[in-house]
């Protein structure tokens, strides 16, 4: 498996719309960075988030998950309560060639503050927003900023084809929009 380099991502994202909306170069100025790096692209977070709270004594169980668990809040700046975690979605939607995996890091601008994002990796053919999950490590209350980078995504590109990709198998999680809670 190659990483796949920022000429190919550009492609693939203009002309097959592997990435949309796409910002070609990385914007930084008084913003987290987003956009398009050396290997990979740093995507933006949306200004929905859940944001988990225990108000319910709710118990997390990923096979019948309370949705109840979370207060909806559509704004420019989330805090995080300490030790706690909030989902978001990506402001990309993405389209993931059949012979391609992402993968996805945190950036390290929220990791040295102690907030860990996490992401699944997105398989051969999945598309949508990526669900982020923004896990407060600290005992303080955290901020997590809209519309600017979140996480960089790597792409990695396969030897061959995949026999069965996640739109074969009709995934799940397959064009999602908005924040996306767990299912079975």
């Amino acid at each position: 498996m190659a990483i796949l380099s920022d000429t190919w991502i550009r492609e693939a994202a203009t002309t097959r719309g592997m990435i949309e909306p796409f910002v070609e170069a990385q914007r930084r100025e008084g913003c987290i960075s987003y956009g398009l790096s050396s290997y990979g692209y740093d995507a933006r977070v949306a200004d929905e988030f859940k944001i988990f709270t225990n108000v319910d004594s709710a118990v997390v169980d990923p096979k019948d998950f309370a949705a109840n668990s979370f207060v909806d809040r559509k704004t420019d700046v989330c805090v995080i309560p300490p030790n706690s975690f909030a989902l978001a979605r990506t402001v990309e939607y993405f389209r993931v060639p059949r012979d391609v995996l992402v993968i996805c890091l945190g950036k390290s601008t929220y990791a040295r503050c102690g907030i860990i994002v996490n992401v699944t990796p997105l398989e051969p053919e999945w598309e949508g927003h990526v669900t982020l999950e923004f896990s407060n490590t600290t005992p303080l209350p955290a901020k997590i900023y809209a519309n600017e980078g979140a996480c960089q995504f790597l792409f990695l590109k396969g030897e061959q084809p995949c026999e069965t990709s996640y739109a074969d198998r009709a995934g799940k999680y397959m064009g999602q929009r908005g924040v996306t809670l767990p299912r079975l």
